[in-house]
């Protein structure tokens, strides 16, 4: 059986709930979706003093939640249980500012049986310079009898 394909509202959806509760996701909160769905989750935020390091630029930790938030979602358009990260990882291209609006471009590349592939670009608005690449990859098959051990 196919997966259900899932669009925009749905991808909107899921970053409003994961945003929207009282634990770590809520760091979320100001990321705006505008576009995704069939495994795509499009979005952007501005840079705010809340989301900076002490060098006074955007904190990695923030940005690899974004990218394993984000990531998440487009697999979920795609109609697949969001799974657990088996392997996360970002590059770190150029600062983001404040007052900066950055773009998140996340993709999923392959998902199999047991696996998905899932990639992200963030880039600053302004200029189309990308400022971290990264991705993970997904566990998304969950078998009942595989899990009780």
């Amino acid at each position: 059986m196919a997966a259900k394909k899932l669009g925009m509202d749905f991808v909107k959806q899921m970053s409003e709930y994961a945003s929207g509760s009282n634990g770590f996701d809520r760091v979320l909160r100001m990321i705006k979706i505008t576009g995704g769905g069939d495994g795509r989750a499009i979005g952007e935020f501005t840079v705010a003093n809340e989301h900076l390091n002490r060098q006074g630029t955007l904190h990695g930790g923030l940005t690899a939640t974004i990218v394993d938030n984000c990531t998440t979602y487009a697999l979920m358009s795609k109609g697949s249980h969001p799974g657990v990260t088996a392997n996360l990882n970002v590059s770190y291209i150029a600062a983001a500012k404040p007052g900066e609006i950055i773009e998140i471009d996340c993709n999923t590349v392959r998902a199999g049986k047991k696996m998905a592939y899932l990639d992200c670009i963030l880039r600053r608005k302004s200029d189309g310079k990308i400022i971290a690449k990264g991705g993970q990859v997904k566990y998304i098959q969950f078998d009942k009898e595989k899990l009780d051990f």
